[in-house]
């Protein structure tokens, strides 16, 4: 396969040992500017800040953990004792979306600005974006970093950006007709909100739109083939998970190339990566096979800088050798979150487990679904509301309730209670989705 138009090519053919040198020496300047300007890392990193520490030790360090923060920035509002730079120097500032918590405020000087929107622009090339491409960005422009930042970041790749946003549907499917905009960046769950408008409004059939690519993000389902594959026939596009990020530590640092479903981590220059293993806490080798949790390290960052930040996302690492796209960083999967995961009977489950069972019956389910947790658990079994597939009659919801538990027990050792509802009926979001519902 030819090498695509790699917008970083240097960084991106890097081989591991190379990146490795890199890493270190932007880590030990790094290292130097937060114990200087850091007052939330001096207070927490106690007689750790004495020491030269190498990318290599630093598990000597403290974890740092999201309610720190929250902690930190309601003590001393609006950033907490965790911003690290001039106020002067900050030209930006956003919230997280608070799914998992009270949100936190987020802080931008230019140089984080930068860094964001060329390693953000690295995942949209090589996901297919390109200079004359004009992409219609349908994340919300609020406080959230899909909205400004990912603008951003697509232009950064040399697109033509229509600034769009949520909602007003009819007015999105003029605009894309209107100003020939060949590519579109949204959540996967969106384009059936557009599909339900035209067919109502006897419009144009999706693929009659002329988009060619789509750039997904904000949540999960295209790991699943046959979601994919509909996508992609009925509206004639590629489609490519191009927006893998955490608002906390950089926007977009995994997406999708033309050789693979995996994630390409875009971002080695920007965040040193570790996995540690979710029951022990023991960090693991990238390489092949390995799951855990992703603690990230920012290794440039000017205003807020993360030193061993749980994410809480559980990552599968599919391969670490040179991609057919020519791109050498590892790739993965997002196979879970550690804060997510809950107890059947002795057994660990993950709701993007639960969720991918679902997927697998496209015939039964529209793929939307939560799952029902009542008090703290360990729990019986796994509640769960499942929206119907569209065209399956009523009278087979019951049988397809009971195909999803069997599926659901064969495929994760848990058994479940499943009450299907009418297509539609569970809200979407511009953002991320929350598939748990918790209640005392």
């Amino acid at each position: 396969m030819a090498t695509p138009d790699l917008f970083d090519p240097e960084i991106e053919t890097l081989p591991p040992e190379a990146l490795r040198r890199l890493q270190e020496r932007y880590w030990q300047s790094q290292w130097d500017y937060v114990r200087r300007a850091s007052d939330f890392y001096r207070a927490h990193l106690g007689e750790a800040q004495r020491r030269r520490i190498t990318l290599d030790g630093l598990e000597a360090l403290p974890l740092t953990e999201k309610e720190a923060i929250r902690t930190s920035q309601e003590r001393h509002p609006p950033y907490g004792e965790h911003v690290a730079c001039a106020e002067t120097r900050i030209v930006r500032l956003h919230r997280t979306s608070g799914m998992t918590g009270r949100a936190l405020i987020m802080a931008q000087s230019a140089a984080d600005a930068a860094v964001t929107a060329a390693v953000g622009a690295r995942s949209m090339r090589a996901a297919g974006l390109r200079p004359g491409h004009r992409v219609v960005h349908c994340l919300n422009y609020c406080l959230w970093t899909g909205g400004v930042t990912d603008h951003l970041i697509l232009e950064a790749a040399g697109a033509t950006v229509i600034p769009f946003g949520v909602g007003n549907t009819r007015e999105l499917i003029r605009t894309i007709r209107a100003l020939g905009a060949t590519a579109i960046s949204c959540t996967p769950s969106y384009p059936a909100l557009l599909e339900k408008l035209l067919a109502e409004e006897d419009g144009p059939a999706p693929r009659d739109l002329g988009l060619e690519l789509a750039l997904f993000g904000g949540e999960g389902g295209l790991d699943n083939a046959e979601f994919r594959r509909r996508l992609e026939q009925v509206w004639g596009f590629r489609a490519r998970n191009a927006n893998y990020g955490l608002s906390e530590v950089i926007s977009i640092l995994g997406g999708q190339c033309e050789a693979t479903n995996d994630l390409h981590f875009h971002a080695g220059d920007a965040i040193f990566a570790e996995l540690l293993e979710p029951e022990t806490g023991r960090r693991l080798p990238i390489r092949e096979g390995s799951v855990g949790e992703l603690v990230a390290t920012h290794l440039r960052k000017e205003c807020q800088p993360l030193l061993r930040y749980r994410t809480r996302d559980v990552l599968t690492v599919t391969g670490t050798g040179p991609c057919g796209c020519g791109r050498s960083g590892w790739r993965f999967r997002v196979t879970g979150r550690t804060d997510d995961m809950f107890k059947v009977r002795g057994v660990n489950v993950f709701p993007s487990a639960v969720r991918a069972v679902i997927a697998d019956h496209p015939g039964l389910s529209t793929g939307h679904f939560r799952i029902r947790l009542a008090g703290p658990g360990p729990y019986d079994r796994i509640e769960l509301t499942v929206e119907a597939a569209a065209a399956l009659p009523v009278e087979r919801w019951d049988e397809a309730a009971r195909a999803i538990e069997a599926a659901i027990k064969l495929k994760l050792a848990a058994g479940a209670e499943v009450r299907m509802v009418a297509p539609e009926s569970l809200p979407r979001t511009a953002g991320k989705t929350s598939w748990i519902e918790r209640s005392p």
